[in-house]
């Protein structure tokens, strides 16, 4: 990954950088399309963005969302620990992202602090999607992936699994980590570590409150069926103990129309785009450089807190002048 400046709006991305010549084997080829595949369809504000792709000879260049905060995980190593508040609104923000993921079909199989990064605000942004994977309701996958120490007991024990079920164990390691600053399942021998993730063996420390607790013992419930569900996560006392505002379901691309920001449509055409063609790029969910410029100075107003839902309007690209 590098970091990069957009030369028209002068605004930081993130470009990850693929050689060509190490992707070679069926699976490695297979594999990256997957990731941007799955890329293209995501628009959640609590998951990076996917915003452009350049191909030179030799490299995929992919042009992505930029998220000035850092990992999760290093944020949790410097507070040493996160008061359970703060952790209840990060946990609220990575759950929203999971869930819509799961709403597309998607399992992502590598949910941990490190592949969660925080924006200007210290809101969560789910990256990296390597190891995910689409999957029809009901199916189950074989593939063990991801972090072991992450990683749900039926995953590690190499049975066939819900994509959904493994993605909500990790969130009970991720909120564990949060509140008590270190891992539930860590062993440098690797058996050692499977056999107490297959177990569930691990201890709370004492200074967790109860329903922390019971929250983190309901997720972390080494029968899949009897594990917490989103919903079950929803609705328990611990989750709801902080008021915040919605967090939008992000956007559902092919079911539901993108809105457009009609301030910024008119920022495009300062910078000499034509309108009717910007429409026509945004609403087909192309990824070029006419929509990355559109979500650059969306995200820029966005910073600014200058965005209004009455600024937002959808667009017949077939009409307009």
């Amino acid at each position: 990954m590098k970091l990069g400046s957009h030369n028209l709006t002068g605004e930081k991305v993130a470009v990850k950088i693929l050689e060509k010549e190490k992707i070679q084997d069926v699976s490695d080829v297979e594999r990256v399309a997957r990731e941007i595949h799955i890329l293209k369809l995501i628009r959640h504000p609590h998951i990076i963005q996917l915003y452009e792709i350049i191909e030179t000879p030799k490299q995929l260049y992919l042009i992505m969302e930029y998220a000035p905060g850092g990992e999760l995980f290093d944020f949790i190593v410097q507070s040493q620990r996160v008061k359970e508040p703060e952790a209840c609104r990060f946990f609220h923000q990575i759950i929203a992202g999971v869930e819509y993921l799961h709403k597309l079909g998607i399992v992502h199989r590598d949910l941990k602090p490190e592949n969660l990064l925080l924006d200007h605000k210290k809101n969560i942004k789910i990256v990296d999607f390597g190891l995910s994977n689409t999957y029809k309701t009901g199916e189950t996958l074989k593939t063990a992936c991801g972090s072991p120490c992450y990683a749900a007991p039926e995953m590690i024990a190499g049975k066939r699994y819900l994509g959904s079920n493994v993605d909500i164990w990790s969130c009970g390691v991720i909120l564990f980590a949060m509140i008590c600053g270190y891992l539930p399942f860590e062993d440098p021998n690797t058996a050692n570590l499977y056999k107490k993730i297959l177990s569930g063996e691990y201890t709370i420390p004492k200074f967790v409150s109860a329903e922390a607790r019971e929250l983190i013992q309901a997720i972390l419930n080494t029968d899949p069926e009897k594990r917490f569900k989103i919903a079950d996560i929803r609705k328990h006392p611990w989750f709801n103990q902080v008021s915040l505002p919605k967090i939008t379901g992000g956007i559902f691309i092919g079911l539901s129309q993108i809105p457009i920001n009609v301030k910024v449509l008119e920022m495009l055409v300062e910078y000499n785009f034509k309108k009717d063609y910007a429409v026509k790029c945004i609403n087909a969910n192309k990824h070029n450089h006419v929509t990355t410029s559109y979500y650059l100075l969306l995200k820029r107003q966005e910073q600014l807190g200058e965005l209004s839902d009455k600024d937002f309007e959808y667009f017949d690209d077939r009409k307009i002048n």
